[in-house]
């Protein structure tokens, strides 16, 4: 295993967690539907339990919370970006759009994350003990929540932009019915949209 890019990948996962608490933020501004605000601050909530879970994974591999590497800024630029989109959505005055536009930026921020934590499970399955004893615990703690954040919210997405397009929509959407954490199961959401 390469273990400078397990160092990128921890680092890249941190900045991913932190710029994830920031849009969710951005994005309760934007929530209109009560469901759905609900389930973004239960989210935003957990988001910050995983920043303090990658910290203290740098800590325990000895790794500097507070480097900057290339992969870092990316990520923070990306948050970033999606924050200012909200801004301009929230700028327009319609209030139905800029929750979409919040909902696709979450849905892009957790596809990132929704990685991060899928390479962290390749790595816990390669480590030496060392690095699997801090990984490990942290990909159990994490992972479901954020299949769910990633699969969920592309579904409130979905849904939304159908409502905006005037096509029945089903709101809250399968995934959160099916309390969908599988690929597997969002197709079977998905599918499941059109009996509804």
């Amino acid at each position: 295993m390469n273990h400078t890019q397990m160092e990128q990948l921890v680092y890249e996962a941190l900045e991913t967690e932190m710029g994830g608490a920031k849009i969710y933020e951005k994005a309760l501004q934007c929530a209109r539907n009560k469901e759905l605000k609900q389930e973004w601050q239960r989210y935003r909530k957990q988001t910050q339990r995983h920043v303090e879970i990658m910290l203290d994974a740098c800590k325990k591999l000895g790794l500097d919370p507070d480097k900057e590497t290339p992969g870092r800024h990316l990520v923070r630029t990306f948050a970033e970006t999606l924050c200012q989109i909200m801004d301009s959505a929230i700028e327009t005055g319609n209030k139905p759009q800029a929750e979409i536009v919040a909902a696709e930026a979450i849905t892009l921020a957790e596809l990132k994350d929704h990685m991060n934590w899928q390479l962290i499970g390749l790595v816990c399955k390669e480590a030496d003990d060392r690095i699997k004893n801090v990984l490990q615990p942290a990909y159990e703690e994490v992972d479901d929540q954020e299949d769910e954040h990633f699969f969920h919210t592309r579904g409130w997405a979905r849904e939304l932009w159908a409502k905006s397009l005037g096509i029945k929509s089903v709101l809250p959407p399968p995934e959160e019915k099916m309390d969908v954490k599988t690929a597997m199961g969002a197709a079977t959401a998905e599918l499941s949209r059109r009996v509804m």
